[in-house]
């Protein structure tokens, strides 16, 4: 199942928004509050500072027009005029200090008392300061410095009504900021309230409308792990999270029908296993046929099985289970004996069965298989694959139990023609072997008696009777050597050494070599074997003939003669006319011939190679070869090596 991206990317997005959305509002709210917070602080340091620029201002007039009011008084006791210069410094300053107070004060109050301030510093500065400068000289008149004090007490007493007013307005500024304080703290506890509120919300939002439909799905697909096939998801929360679980859903509905499938599938695996076990069984055919059509019906849930097979021409096998099913319709029979072999079919003269007709060959009919089932007529697709493959193995199965029997009549058949070919071979042999003797007797005495007297054209005859008589003599003595299969051949195993074998050999048949101007060369090592030094001999020497034979003039040979790992080695390569590749499988079979050597009427019986296998397997051994046509042939012997210690030097043989 597949679900849509966009599903998933706009419930990504919602989330995700809502998230957004709660961290905006509370960065606002920490923003806010920073903001806020340093506003407020740095208008209150602005008030403080405000407020004791004032305080100091206000201090300033009331110093300064004290300096004034010392330099007048001390004018007006003395006359001397040096006091007069803090007098004009004092009120010069002084009323600085008023003009710069009156200029920074926001707050009605204090500006109409610092006004009342000036007035009362210039009533003083007229009505007593002033008239004494003016006046020039010195003036201890009590009242008039009765006058001066009152003047002068007037301007402290405005000035402490200033001061006053100025800590009136502080006090007032620091309540308005104790205010803005408290409403900003209620603004951002609001907004945190706010914050709060939202997160939980959008909790609980997600908790209902996201986390519980994933839980739910979870839940569904943790059922689902546990086997519970039947677990199905909600389609609850956003359309996203409603698609989902329809695709869980789907999945889950997908996944229970794989799975049913998937058992059925194996319940036919276990069936045709089973089928297959009891095809391999041993037993009563018809105990055999019994089971496995019970098999079928339980597992197909059918009321009656069939099946009618033929072994062999009048052994027919019908099985019928359960014991009590009715009989087979006749015509069914007749029907499935013209239907396709492995073909699962509905017989049109029985309705609800399932029949696949088996095949038969010459002398056996063809057979069948045929499951009722009335409670669900309808048969699946599977259930005729199914009967169909199980037909077709118990059709192989059949074919080959028939191949087994015509077998088992060959073999026997042939096992009788085997036993008349050795009473044929042994009989004419023992029959050859009487007129051979009388005729190379006979011959061999013309030949030594009556030599001198007879013609060149007489002489020729009888070298060819001769020579013809031998080679039929030795293809008798062949033939009984084969014929002999079941008896050991030649004397008691004695220790023999092959090298020595060889090197006899290669003196006795040197003379054939350097008549076809052969390189022969000849290497050997101590090799001994237990066995018949006679028949070893013949063995080598039939190998080494045929090395001869078929190398062309001025050709190469070579024998190799060693021996390691416990086995000795007998390895003759030569460089003549080669083997075909598909006469090497036959080579060492009796009669055998190369097509090469016949095509060239190279002389020979085909018996010599089925000797030397013959001769070597009784020793234990092996023979094999191995040719590159038209290069040459190699042939290797290898045999048991004797246990007993004998060590002779290296010889090799001239080329």
């Amino acid at each position: 199942m597949r679900i849509d991206r966009s599903v998933f990317s706009s419930l990504r997005y919602r989330v995700a928004g809502g998230f957004a959305g709660l961290l905006a509002l509370f960065l606002v709210l920490i923003i806010g509050q920073f903001v806020v917070s340093d506003r407020l602080r740095v208008e209150h340091i602005g008030h403080t500072e405000h407020v004791d620029v004032l305080h100091d201002t206000n201090q300033a007039v009331l110093q300064q027009m004290t300096n004034a009011e010392t330099g007048v008084r001390g004018f007006q006791l003395t006359g001397d005029e040096a006091f007069l210069e803090p007098y004009d410094s004092g009120r010069a300053a002084a009323f600085e200090a008023l003009d710069a107070l009156a200029a920074i004060v926001d707050d009605p109050e204090v500006s109409r008392l610092v006004q009342a301030e000036r007035e009362t510093a210039e009533n003083w500065l007229h009505a007593y300061a002033i008239p004494i400068v003016n006046a020039g000289e010195a003036d201890a008149d009590a009242g008039r410095l009765a006058r001066g004090k009152a003047l002068f007490d007037e301007l402290r007493a405005a000035n402490a009504d200033v001061a006053a007013a100025i800590g009136a307005y502080g006090d007032a500024l620091a309540r308005d900021e104790r205010a803005d304080t408290r409403a900003a703290g209620l603004l951002f506890g609001s907004l945190a309230v706010i914050v709060v509120l939202a997160g939980m919300g959008l909790a609980l939002l997600h908790q209902r409308h996201l986390l519980a439909p994933l839980e739910d799905i979870r839940g569904t697909l943790r059922r689902l792990a546990d086997g519970d096939l039947g677990a199905r998801c909600r389609p609850v929360g956003p359309g996203e999270l409603k698609a989902v679980a329809g695709t869980v859903n789907d999945l889950a509905a997908e996944t229970e029908r794989l799975i049913t499938a998937e058992r059925a599938r194996a319940a036919r695996s276990e069936l045709r296993q089973a089928i297959a076990a009891e095809l391999r069984s041993e037993g009563d055919p018809r105990e055999i046929g019994w089971r496995m059509a019970m098999l079928i019906g339980n597992a197909m849930g059918a009321d009656a099985v069939h099946g009618q097979v033929t072994f062999q021409p009048g052994d027919r096998l019908e099985v019928h289970w359960p014991p009590n099913a009715a009989t087979l319709d006749p015509k069914v029979a007749e029907e499935m004996a013209n239907a396709v072999p492995g073909q699962a079919v509905t017989p049109a003269s029985l309705p609800g069965g399932l029949a696949v007709a088996l095949s038969g060959d010459s002398g056996c009919p063809p057979g069948m298989i045929c499951v009722v089932r009335s409670a669900r007529p309808e048969w699946q697709p599977e259930e005729r694959r199914l009967l169909a493959s199980l037909a077709r193995e118990i059709d192989h199965t059949v074919h080959q139990f028939r191949l087994r029997l015509r077998q088992a009549r060959l073999i026997s058949e042939l096992r009788v023609l085997d036993e008349q070919k050795d009473v044929f071979v042994s009989t004419v042999t023992h029959e050859l072997r009487t007129p051979l003797t009388s005729i190379l007797g006979y011959t061999e005495m013309l030949v030594e008696d009556e030599g001198d007297d007879l013609s060149p054209i007489q002489k020729r005859g009888l070298d060819a009777i001769l020579r013809n008589a031998n080679r039929l003599q030795e293809t008798v003595t062949d033939l009984l050597l084969l014929d002999r299969s079941n008896e050991r051949v030649g004397a008691e195993a004695v220790p023999v050494d092959l090298a020595g074998v060889v090197d006899n050999l290669y003196e006795s048949l040197g003379t054939a070599a350097r008549a076809k101007d052969l390189r022969w060369d000849v290497t050997t090592e101590p090799a001994w074997v237990l066995g018949d030094a006679g028949q070893l001999e013949r063995a080598l020497r039939n190998l080494l003939q045929n090395a001869i034979k078929f190398t062309d003039q001025g050709g190469r040979l070579e024998c190799r003669v060693s021996a390691a790992n416990g086995e000795v080695h007998v390895e003759i390569t030569d460089t003549g006319i080669g083997i075909p590749p598909d006469d090497l499988p036959g080579l060492f079979t009796p009669f055998h011939r190369a097509s090469n050597a016949m095509h060239q009427a190279v002389q020979g019986s085909g018996l010599g190679l089925a000797i030397v296998r013959t001769i070597v397997s009784e020793h234990g051994g092996t023979v094999t070869a191995r040719s590159d046509l038209g290069k040459g042939s190699t042939f290797t012997i290898k045999l048991p090596l004797s246990q007993q210690p004998l060590a002779e030097p290296t010889r090799s043989g001239p080329g």
